[in-house]
C-alpha cells in the first residue's frame, strides 16, 4: 500500500519480480544534508505478496572499495534475468569533487536480490562527444532492453540519464544511449531523446507496447512523470505529456497479482514529518493501473488490489485515519473534508478542477481538469492522501495532522453530500516506527492505543 524502510527514507527503487515481490532501493538517514544522495550507501531490501503488505529484509549491496568507482554512493539500479540468475546495471558514484557518475554490472543467482557479486570495473561511462563530463555530468539510472532484431546491430540496449555535451545546462537533459552484445562491452551512442527543455530526465523506463515503444521518465523542478511513445526504438518520440499530478516519482512497472499492468512510483515526505519540513526523500507509494483511455492517453486508474483491507464503517460521520472515502460530487461545485479541517485534507472541488488543502495552510496542489467530477475517491493512509476523479488518480499530497478527524462533504450552497467510509485495515499494525504510519491518531480505532490522557 505504502512503503518506507524503518527509520530511513526510501528514494529510487527496482523491483526483482519472481515468486514474490522483492523490492530494491535507494535510502538515506532522516536528513537535511544539503545533498542526502551521498548518503546512500546501500540498497534496501523488502518483499511483498500482494503489493499492499511489505517486510523490510537485510540491505543488500553496498559502495565498492576505495578508489573505485562506487565508493561514495550507489544509485539506481536495473536487474534483469539474465542466464540462470540476475543481472543488475547499478549506477555508482566517486565523488572527486564532480561526483563522477558511470554504470557497473552486478550478478546473483538468488531471486530474493541478495548475494550480489559486482563484475568488476565500469561497463559504461559517458561519451564526451555527445554527452557533459566531469562539472555537471549526469550518467546514472540505468535501464536495459533486448529489442527484437536489436538496434544499431546489437543485442541490448541501454538507456540512462544524462547531459548533453553543448548548450545550457537547465535545458540539456537527455535519455543516454549505449548498445551491446554481452551486457558488459558497450559502445556510447548519441542521445536517445532530446526533449529541449529539462535539466536532466531521471529514471528513464522502456516499455514495449502494440505498435511501438513507450518511454517513461521524471522531470525533477515540477517533480512529475512523463511519456513519450515511438513506432521504433531508433524513431521519432512523441511526446504525451504528464502521466500523473505533480508528486509522483521513479516510476517502475510491474505486473499484479491478477496480471494487471501496474506502476509503481515514490512520493515525497516532509522532514521532521511536520508540515513546515522541507520536502525529503520519501516511501513507495499505492500501485496503480497503467490505462489507455478512450481518446488514446495513458492514464493511472484505481486499483482494486487494496479493496480485500477495506472494512465497512457503521457510522460515516465517526473519526477515522486510513479510510478509503468515495463521494458523489456529480460536476458541481463542493467541498470535502477529509480528517477534519484542523488537522486533515481539504478538497475544493470545481467544475474545472481541484484544490488540495492541508490542515489549516495554503492549498498544496492544484489541478486542471478537461471535465466536471461526477465521483471523487480519497484514499487515506498515515500522512498520505490520494484523489482519484471518475476513477483517474488526480492529485496527492501529505499533512501531519496528529488526530483522527471526520469526513464529510457539501455543495456550494451547503447541502449535504453522502459520503461512503471504509476503513483500511493496516497492514503493518504490529510494526510501530515512524515509517509505517502516524500512530497517535489511531486512538478512535483501537483504544488500546489511546494516548495517556485522551478522552
Amino acid at each position: 500500500m505504502r512503503y518506507a524502510p524503518p527509520g530511513a527514507c526510501l528514494n529510487d527503487f527496482a523491483v526483482v519480480e519472481g515468486p514474490s515481490y522483492v523490492l530494491l532501493h535507494l535510502q538515506a538517514p532522516w536528513t537535511e544534508h544539503p545533498d542526502v544522495s551521498l548518503l546512500e550507501t546501500s540498497y534496501g531490501r523488502a518483499v511483498s505478496h500482494d503489493l499492499v503488505r511489505w517486510e523490510p529484509l537485510a540491505p543488500a549491496f553496498g559502495v565498492g572499495r576505495p578508489g573505485e568507482f562506487d565508493d561514495t554512493s550507489v544509485w539506481t539500479m536495473h536487474p534483469l534475468r539474465h542466464g540462470d540468475g540476475w543481472t543488475m546495471a547499478y549506477t555508482g558514484v566517486h565523488d572527486d569533487g564532480d561526483k563522477r557518475q558511470a554504470v557497473g554490472l552486478a550478478r546473483t543467482r538468488a531471486d530474493d536480490a541478495s548475494g550480489w557479486r559486482r563484475v568488476p570495473g565500469v561497463v559504461v561511462r559517458p561519451d564526451g562527444r555527445w554527452y557533459r563530463t566531469g562539472a555537471q555530468e549526469a550518467w546514472r539510472d540505468p535501464w536495459i532492453v533486448e529489442p527484437e532484431g536489436g538496434i544499431f546491430g546489437s543485442r541490448y540496449a541501454m538507456l540512462v540519464c544524462a547531459r548533453t555535451a553543448h548548450g545550457p545546462v537547465e535545458r540539456s537533459g537527455c535519455v543516454g544511449l549505449a548498445v551491446s552484445d554481452d551486457l558488459e562491452r558497450w559502445t556510447v551512442r548519441p542521445p536517445l531523446l532530446v526533449p529541449g527543455d529539462v535539466d536532466e530526465l531521471e529514471c528513464p523506463v522502456l516499455e514495449r507496447v502494440p505498435g511501438g515503444w513507450l518511454l517513461l521518465g521524471s522531470i525533477g523542478p515540477s517533480h512529475h512523470i512523463e511519456a513519450w511513445r515511438a513506432d521504433r526504438l531508433d524513431g521519432t518520440w512523441e511526446r504525451l505529456g504528464p502521466l500523473a499530478p505533480p508528486g509522483p516519482y521513479a516510476p517502475r512497472l510491474v505486473n499484479g497479482p491478477g496480471g494487471e499492468r501496474l506502476l509503481l512510483h515514490t512520493v515525497q515526505r516532509r522532514t521532521g514529518l511536520d508540515d513546515g519540513g522541507a520536502p525529503c526523500r520519501g516511501m513507495l507509494a499505492q500501485p496503480k493501473v497503467l490505462e489507455t483511455a478512450p481518446d488514446g492517453r495513458l492514464r493511472l486508474g484505481w486499483w482494486r488490489g487494496v479493496e480485500p483491507h477495506l472494512r465497512s464503517v457503521p457510522d460515516p460521520g465517526a473519526p477515522v485515519w486510513n479510510a478509503v472515502v468515495d463521494v458523489t460530487v456529480d460536476g458541481g461545485p463542493a467541498r470535502v473534508v477529509l480528517r477534519g479541517e484542523e488537522s486533515g485534507f481539504t478538497v475544493d472541488v470545481a467544475p474545472d478542477g481541484l484544490r488540495v488543502r492541508c490542515g489549516a495552510g495554503a492549498p498544496v496542489q492544484e489541478t486542471r481538469l478537461e471535465r466536471p467530477v461526477g465521483h471523487l475517491r480519497a484514499l487515506l493512509f498515515g500522512e498520505y492522501l490520494e484523489l482519484y476523479a471518475d476513477g483517474v488518480f488526480v492529485a496527492c499530497a501529505v499533512s501531519y495532522g496528529r488526530a483522527p478527524g471526520r469526513c464529510r462533504a457539501r455543495t456550494a450552497d451547503d447541502r449535504p453530500l453522502p459520503l461512503d467510509v471504509r476503513r483500511v485495515e493496516d497492514p503493518y499494525a504490529d510494526r510501530d516506527d515512524v515509517s509505517v504510519a502516524l500512530r497517535a491518531a489511531e486512538s478512535a480505532e483501537d483504544p488500546r492505543r489511546r494516548p495517556p490522557g485522551a478522552e
